[in-house]
């Protein structure tokens, strides 16, 4: 759960814009960022890049930045890297206020081992829900322990943290226990191989019967 105690950001704000400089920002190890909401201007920024690659690490982190001596509580709304080195290029973080409660999509988590000779299958990894901007849960977890085939976890049966509430439509799909394919195509190999022994079986009898 995100505090803003280990988030504390130093943010410089800049005037220079464009590619060019966008790149000279990145070789000297910080990252170029947007600070808006709240009927704010735009902010533009320059990140500690180790500092931040880490703390955005987790979905929907808090940020409590440092903009020239004036302390700016933000939450990480996009993330865009380089899609060959996944280098992080630039970062939307949106103003938010202590007690503020905020819409955001956290990730799923399941965790057991559904019933011998099934699998649980994972039909969306986030789902929508309000919450404290201060107290955005990392994820959420799926308890499938023992869940036999047929069984649907929609994401009204979600366990959510105090104090949030869910925004996505209740009857979404979560996760669902099934056999999978493969030993559903297996038990049909061997019972039609049962099949054609009985077969065998049953014109032999016939055949000895006719003698």
């Amino acid at each position: 759960m995100a505090t803003e105690t280990d988030t504390k950001v130093h943010a410089e704000v800049r005037e220079n814009f464009g590619k060019g400089f966008a790149r000279r920002l990145r070789a000297a190890g910080k990252i170029p960022a947007v600070i808006y909401g709240h009927g704010t201007d735009p902010v533009h920024v320059a990140l500690p890049g180790h500092q931040v690659a880490l703390l955005i690490r987790r979905a929907n982190a808090v940020l409590e930045l440092d903009v020239e001596g004036t302390e700016q509580l933000t939450l990480v709304k996009d993330v865009q890297k380089d899609p060959v080195h996944q280098i992080i290029e630039h970062i939307d973080l949106l103003v938010v206020k202590k007690g503020e409660k905020v819409e955001i999509d956290v990730p799923i988590i399941v965790v057991g081992e559904p019933f011998p000779g099934t699998i649980a299958n994972l039909d969306n990894s986030t789902v929508t829900i309000q919450a404290e901007a201060t107290h955005i849960p990392q994820n959420i977890e799926v308890d499938v322990e023992g869940l036999e085939d047929g069984t649907h976890i929609t994401a009204a049966d979600l366990k959510l943290p105090k104090g949030s509430t869910l925004i996505a439509d209740p009857e979404l799909l979560i996760v669902a226990i099934s056999v999978p394919l493969d030993t559903l195509a297996a038990e049909d190999e061997i019972a039609e191989a049962d099949a054609e022994v009985a077969a065998e079986q049953s014109e032999e009898a016939e055949e000895a019967e006719a003698e």
